[in-house]
């Protein structure tokens, strides 16, 4: 029965759950950022404890492959990134990090949005932009932010 199971997780399976796997936290945070499913499911450990344990499978796989230390050949170049990308063991760990990271942030700014009585309507703009293209969102969201609290914060 495991080796059917590993047989299944492969790293196109483990793609396609983890992107069509987030999308219904996200409309969480869209539809219901403070609802009672929301904070059991977003606002906790448990998704990036799932998305970590796939994130481990496929490191676990990398090792086994005896391609581990390649992955620390991003950090000489440009052209070393690009061949890590090559690999699709190496581009899903990627995908998955940002997958955890954008979702972790989207709902922090679903958090303090409610601290800063932003409309639903901006804080709604800001989780899209987030979803789609990480950085931007929060920067969109900080600005936002500014205009609300009356104040510039570079921290916490």
């Amino acid at each position: 029965m495991i080796n059917n199971f590993e047989a299944y997780l492969t790293l196109e399976n483990i793609f396609l759950f983890s992107n069509w796997g987030v999308i219904p936290f996200w409309l969480l945070l869209l539809f219901s950022p403070n609802g009672i499913f929301t904070r059991f499911l977003v606002h906790s450990i448990i998704i990036p404890l799932l998305l970590g344990i796939a994130y481990i499978f496929i490191v676990y796989q990398i090792y086994l492959n005896d391609n581990f230390l390649d992955g620390f050949g991003l950090y000489m170049g440009i052209e070393n990134l690009y061949a890590i990308f090559s690999d699709e063991n190496f581009l899903l760990i990627f995908w998955l990090h940002f997958l955890s990271i954008s979702l972790f942030v989207g709902a922090w700014i679903a958090r303090d949005s409610t601290r800063y009585s932003i409309p639903k309507f901006l804080t709604a703009l800001s989780l899209l932009t987030t979803y789609f293209t990480g950085p931007l969102g929060i920067f969109l969201y900080w600005i936002i932010r500014i205009l609300f609290a009356k104040k510039i914060s570079f921290h916490e």
